[in-house]
């Protein structure tokens, strides 16, 4: 068995394929493995570690984290989020621990009863979201028999049969409060509050589902720590894994698979019965020699569903002083941060981002790693007050940089760095900038990551971090799933190639789903082929 791509997902594919006797390798193009769950010291001679591209953990199942023996801690966050006024001094402060200080939060934004709104909405969600996440490890199951199956069929309307954004706007009142929510649809996602083609819906349900709660953890130690616990498994377990190894060609037959590649400078090949593809369909689709993989991506599509975001990574002094003076820094970094996040906000956002602009203000949120794991920074950095903060853009299509020159790239990178912080700014007492640490070199500890420099690293389509647009957890009542990869929803057109990343059904977040389901279906391919 081979497995092209060595992101966490390819890893948790060969540590389960490698556990049941077979004999896997992995080829991975960069250097290290993990793909875009790694942590990285990011700032020359700066001690400090942080998750460079994701950030959070929701979907990881701990029956992967049991059966593969990883030991990968995930801290909870007492706070959910923290929402200011735009342009006011007061603010919306979710507490997990503490329901009269949410109550009373919400009481002070003037939206008292949004907050019984918010319980019951929540909720639901929480009820749907216990009833579909223990399917996620299994064979997919049909929409009709999942309809016919959940606890309240008015929350299986609200959330997968109409637009989420019509649903949040009648379930909440204050225009703040359904930003706040709306978010959960958005992440990575370019899309309305008037989205028909429910791709919003889907980003927001893979959000709320995560653990049967849709709780997100701090990953102690940083990313890299998840994606280093699936590789000691595989290497454990017996898969070999070969850094450097760029797959130029696979070549498909009847008999079997041949993966040929360059390591070293030098042209090998490989040959295998199956071969699972950690990368996107377009990206497997370049280098199978038929072509004939099928391309989801609307070839007259200029933006969705391409990427829509820029990251921005920050290692600051201190935490910055807010304007709203009621909530302490601690609390409103401690979860969330939603910066410019108003329900209307979203929407002109999107408004001009479809005329090609940079949106004004940049809606973005922001979340403090350093704050519930110190331990990403190193001894003096801990001492001195450091903290790190990391802000997800929303609503920056990959239209905005996709056909750029380099030096235009630059250019827009920084214009789009800058929005970022003329965000944050409006809300902080002081500005971010006078905060930034500076690397051994002078310069301030910023670095910021748009959907072109994750397409040119990580070779994500258009810097869509879920490869595509997402997809239902279900079957639709007219897919066929007469094959084991089309039951575990892995497939491609070809039967001795599956998909094992983000583009596989119920693939995208950092899950290790997607890799245990292409295993599954390879475990089941070849028991079948043995028994015929």
């Amino acid at each position: 068995m081979v497995i092209v791509g060595g992101g966490h997902n390819g890893l948790a594919a060969a540590a389960y394929l490698a556990r049941a006797g077979v004999s896997v390798t992995v080829l991975e193009r960069l250097e290290s493995f993990g793909g875009a769950a790694v942590s990285a010291q990011t700032f020359a001679g700066v001690d400090a570690s942080l998750s460079r591209y994701s950030y959070l953990v929701s979907l990881l199942p701990s029956q992967i984290q049991e059966e593969l023996g990883l030991n990968i801690s995930l801290a909870s966050r007492r706070y959910s989020s923290y929402t200011p006024i735009p342009g006011g001094s007061a603010g919306l402060l979710v507490d997990n621990q503490d329901p009269a200080v949410t109550e009373a939060s919400f009481a002070g934004l003037g939206a008292s009863g949004d907050f019984s709104n918010w319980k019951k909405f929540y909720s639901a969600t929480q009820e749907l979201a216990s009833e579909i996440w223990p399917s996620v490890l299994s064979p997919l199951r049909r929409r009709s028999a999942w309809r016919e199956s959940v606890s309240n069929p008015e929350t299986w309307q609200k959330l997968i049969e109409r637009p989420i954004g019509q649903a949040i706007s009648e379930a909440f009142e204050d225009n703040l409060v359904r930003g706040v929510v709306y978010t959960d649809a958005l992440i990575g996602t370019f899309s309305s509050n008037r989205d028909e083609t429910l791709n919003a819906n889907k980003c927001f349900l893979y959000h709320v589902i995560g653990g049967g709660t849709g709780e997100w953890n701090v990953p102690l130690g940083g990313m890299g720590t998840v994606s280093k616990e699936l590789e000691r498994a595989a290497i454990r377990f017996g898969a070999r894994l070969v850094p450097n190894a760029e797959v130029e060609r696979i070549t498909s037959t009847d008999h079997g698979v041949t993966v040929h590649y360059q390591e070293g400078g030098e042209k090998q090949k490989i040959a295998a019965d199956l071969v699972l593809a950690n990368a996107s369909r377009q990206e497997l689709a370049r280098i199978v020699e038929q072509a004939s993989i099928t391309n989801p991506i609307p070839s007259d599509s200029k933006i969705y569903p391409f990427g829509s975001q820029v990251k921005v990574n920050l290692l600051l002094s201190r935490l910055p002083r807010l304007r709203d003076e009621s909530v302490t820094a601690e609390a409103a970094f401690g979860g969330t941060f939603h910066i410019n996040e108003t329900f209307s906000q979203l929407q002109l956002a999107f408004e001009a981002a479809s005329r090609g602009e940079i949106p004004d203000p940049m809606p973005c949120e922001i979340y403090c790693h350093s704050l519930t794991d110190p331990s990403i920074l190193g001894p003096e950095l801990r001492k001195s007050g450091a903290q790190t903060l990391t802000v997800f853009a929303l609503h920056a299509p990959h239209s905005l940089v996709a056909d750029l020159s380099e030096a235009q790239h630059t250019l827009i990178r920084g214009r789009l760095q800058q929005a970022v912080l003329d965000s944050l700014n409006s809300v902080l007492a002081e500005p971010i900038q006078d905060l930034l640490l500076r690397d051994e070199n002078g310069d301030p500890c910023i670095e910021t990551k748009t959907t072109r420099d994750l397409e040119d690293a990580l070779r994500l389509p258009g810097g869509n971090i879920f490869h595509e647009p997402l997809s239902w957890p279900f079957a639709e009542d007219d897919e066929p799933l007469d094959t084991p990869s089309q039951r575990w929803g892995v497939q491609t057109n070809l039967k001795n190639i599956l998909i094992c990343g983000s583009s596989a059904r119920r693939g995208g977040a950092v899950s290790g789903i997607a890799g245990h389901n292409a295993a599954m279906a390879a475990l089941e391919i070849l028991e079948q082929g043995l028994s015929s």
